[in-house]
């Protein structure tokens, strides 16, 4: 591959990699772009690209594609799946067809079960295969989760999933592997796994390629499918439909204390976005905290709806667009404003939470992590419930006094704030994790559910 150069870009938050392939003349193949361009752009720019293909492995679950934004402001030619019946300019692309991307080929290689319409992407160079574009088929360690499209369709799937990524392990061992999904995504990527790998890795260390047979595999892979959040139930479909172009740049409207107050009063929510420590000291009564970091959009996602005005509160030194972008790649558009002044404009009461340390906890727990965390090791006689559930779970947590936790703490006071909603006004917030909570009394965590 003379003259060409991969460059991965990693979400860290959403568990995904994006990839820009410089074909040396100048232009460039975005493959699996997010909504949120910024990475993209500049290393295109740093490059002095232009974006001329964007391709889509598959109709994306866990974040709005950028294919149909790369086709209106750059002039990207949109490459998918013809049976993704997408509604908008593209070129549908069938098993076997290729793209001459100016000396390099693209060709498309059938790979259903992520999705029905899942495509990976054959790099080659002349006759000899680069890498491939494997999307949410084969991934390192594992194959992307088939539980999408239905309950009644994830066995179907998985079996789809077993052909396919047994059709990706016939190529040369030597060819790379680029995964769209991997570690801390949703969408089943085993946790700690490395962005991407070979055909030769792959068949030697990948768990999923070494079962004996289809039923073997089904099994295997559906015993290890957890949740994921709310909204990988629409994106899909709003991805066949094409996002909106976004035309200016995306920006927080100022909000008085009183409009915050009406928002709320017409059924808006307060998501504030401070860290733990700020919120512990004094939040919005009813306020959902969702501290700002990687993971952001995903617990948004989950736990507000799209159709549901949000109101934001942060702190001045918290990025404005590090808020818009990651809600607008879920499609999250109605971030009615922020509160003007941040909490210093604030002039009602104000519902503060107690923040104990890992050698504190003299109450009962309640654990919201994932369960695959969970069951690796948790505080004996902790009582579950992801964080994902808690809103429609009702009360788990015993009455009286408890404590809320997670790995670090950010989830524990999202929990917390959920809960305070609902009238619980007891409960006090781990600062740390269960290893914390090892180390601190030297007691042993308990594995297993």
């Amino acid at each position: 591959m003379q003259q060409a150069r991969l460059i991965p870009l990693v979400d860290e938050g959403l568990g995904n990699s994006a990839y820009l392939l410089d074909t040396g003349d100048g232009r460039a193949l975005a493959v699996d772009a997010p909504r949120d361009l910024r990475a993209l752009r500049a290393a295109a720019s740093k490059r002095g690209l232009t974006v001329a293909w964007a391709a889509d492995t598959h109709l994306h679950a866990d974040f709005l594609s950028g294919a149909v934004q790369l086709a209106a402001t750059d002039g990207a030619q949109i490459l998918a799946s013809a049976a993704g019946m997408r509604a908008f300019e593209h070129r549908g692309l069938a098993d076997g067809d290729d793209v001459d991307l100016g000396g390099l080929t693209l060709r498309a290689l059938a790979t259903p079960g992520h999705t029905d319409e899942h495509l990976s992407f054959l790099l080659l160079d002349g006759p000899a295969p680069v890498g491939v574009f494997t999307g949410g088929s084969l991934i390192v360690g594992s194959a992307a989760r088939t539980d999408l499209l239905g309950d009644d369709r994830t066995a179907e799937l998985a079996r789809a999933q077993y052909a396919s990524v047994h059709r990706l392990a016939t190529l040369p061992d030597a060819t790379h592997v680029w995964p769209t999904h991997g570690a801390g995504s949703f969408c089943s990527a085993p946790p700690g796994a490395a962005r991407t790998s070979t055909i030769g890795a792959e068949k030697t260390s990948n768990p999923l390629l070494a079962v004996p047979d289809a039923d073997a595999f089904v099994a295997q892979l559906i015993g290890s499918l957890g949740s994921y959040p709310a909204y990988f139930r629409w994106l899909a479909e709003t991805n066949r439909r094409g996002p909106a172009v976004i035309d200016t740049t995306p920006a927080l409207p100022q909000l008085s204390a009183g409009q915050v107050r009406r928002l709320l009063t017409d059924g808006a929510v307060i998501v504030d976005v401070r860290p733990v420590t700020d919120v512990a000291a004094g939040h919005i009564p009813g306020a959902i905290a969702i501290p700002l970091r990687a993971q952001f959009a995903t617990w948004l996602g989950w736990l507000v709806s799209p159709e549901t005005p949000v109101a934001i509160v942060r702190n001045p030194d918290q990025d404005p667009a590090d808020i818009l972008w990651p809600a607008l790649n879920i499609g999250f558009e109605r971030l009615a404003g922020e509160l003007a002044g941040g909490m210093n404009a604030w002039t009602g009461a104000l519902t503060t939470t107690r923040l104990v340390r890992p050698d504190q906890i003299d109450t009962p727990v309640l654990d919201v992590r994932q369960a695959n965390e969970y069951g690796g090791g948790h505080l004996p006689g902790a009582v579950h419930v992801e964080l994902g559930r808690l809103p429609t779970t009702g009360n788990p947590v015993p009455a009286g006094p408890a404590v809320v936790m997670c790995g670090h703490g950010e989830r524990a006071m999202t929990a917390a704030t959920l809960l305070a909603r609902t009238g619980r006004r007891d409960l006090a917030v781990l600062t740390g994790g269960p290893d914390d909570w090892a180390t601190a009394t030297g007691r042993r965590l308990r594995e297993g559910s």
